[in-house]
């Protein structure tokens, strides 16, 4: 073998060696070097429903996720990502390698999100509450929840249906469907209503839709937090008699002026089927969602012989509870002198101000 020819076969080798090494150090690169948000926070991207492959780089290229987009490109489609895009909402890590976010967009691994409703007085303000931060829509919500309805054996209506909701925080998926987002709520509902609240609820002669309609009365009653087993024994002791829950806050439903902040004797003639005044036993439906702690308050209600409340003099939002009527009127009485006094006090302020 001539000189040439083996200085030829040293330098092919050598060659060689060198692509291949220079191919390995940048597949080793491509493949495991941190290229997602590299020295920067962890991130969300939002991946919505029907995003095509090409949306997905968008996202990723305006939102500045990624150093080299040509090596994440390239080891997407070596993985066929392009060919397997999943909807979602996905953290991408800070220093997170195009292995590894490719591998977690591709498997579908998103980050739940958390859905929480509260402060919910109507039916109609809990969509677009509940669907904030998913795929789904407002009016998809209604329709599975109508759905849901049309189909239930438990006694859920239109009314009512707001008592299913019990207040906390879930995780779902961002591309949770409308009918799944339902059936999970109904799902948390029975595991709410478990045998121990529900035996308390069959000892008080009432279905767990009534219990919280009246914890929806007693939560707005109990502004202070901390009267809701006594005012739900009073309210009980009113169902047992047969008289009226004359419940304020019945009212203000009834009116649909939720800034009304003191209810007139005009209220009182409202013929809704949400005026306590007029109508015995519990309204249709609940005038708010209650919170855990009233649907409790009322389960472990104060076993007491109240049957009138009013508010405290004091003015710190608790009550004065009687048994009588006549001592119902010393604590009105008392109420009302206090609140012409203040009244007194703000005229003479305004007064003298001038």
């Amino acid at each position: 073998m001539s000189k040439d020819v083996s200085k030829k076969k040293v330098a092919f080798f050598l060659v060689a060696s060198i692509l291949l090494i220079s191919f390995s150090f940048y597949t080793y690169q491509m493949v495991y070097t941190p290229n997602i948000l590299v020295d920067k926070e962890s991130r969300v991207l939002m991946i919505k429903p029907g995003s095509t492959y090409a949306d997905v780089q968008q996202l990723l290229i305006k939102g500045d996720f990624v150093n080299d987009m040509v090596s994440f490109s390239f080891l997407a489609r070596l993985m066929k990502y392009d060919q397997r895009i999943h909807p979602g909402r996905y953290i991408l890590q800070r220093n997170m390698s195009n292995l590894q976010a490719v591998r977690t967009l591709r498997a579908g691994l998103q980050a739940p999100v958390a859905v929480t409703f509260n402060n919910v007085r109507l039916l109609s303000e809990l969509g677009e509450k509940i669907t904030k931060n998913l795929s789904i829509k407002p009016d998809e919500f209604y329709t599975a929840l109508d759905e849901f309805i049309a189909k239930n054996n438990e006694g859920f209506n239109q009314e009512n249906i707001l008592t299913m909701f019990i207040p906390n925080t879930y995780e779902v998926y961002y591309n949770v469907t409308a009918e799944d987002l339902v059936q999970r709520i109904h799902k948390e509902y029975l595991k709410f209503w478990n045998e121990e609240r529900l035996a308390k609820a069959k000892e008080l002669g009432l279905t767990p839709i009534e219990v919280s309609i009246l914890a929806s009365i007693v939560q707005a009653e109990n502004t202070r937090g901390d009267e809701a087993r006594t005012i739900a024994g009073l309210y009980i002791n009113r169902l047992r008699q047969g008289m009226p829950l004359q419940a304020d806050p019945t009212l203000v439903f009834a009116s649909g002026d939720f800034s009304l902040k003191r209810v007139l004797n005009v209220h009182k003639e409202n013929k809704s089927p949400y005026n306590t005044y007029i109508y015995t036993g519990l309204t249709p439906g609940p005038i708010n969602m209650p919170e855990i702690n009233a649907i409790d308050g009322v389960l472990n209600y104060e076993k007491n012989d109240y049957i009138f409340m009013c508010a405290k003099e004091d003015f710190s939002g608790h009550h004065n509870f009687a048994a009588t009527l006549a001592e119902h009127n010393k604590n009105a009485h008392k109420y009302q002198q206090a609140l012409t006094i203040e009244q007194e006090k703000g005229r003479a302020a305004k007064k003298n101000s001038k």
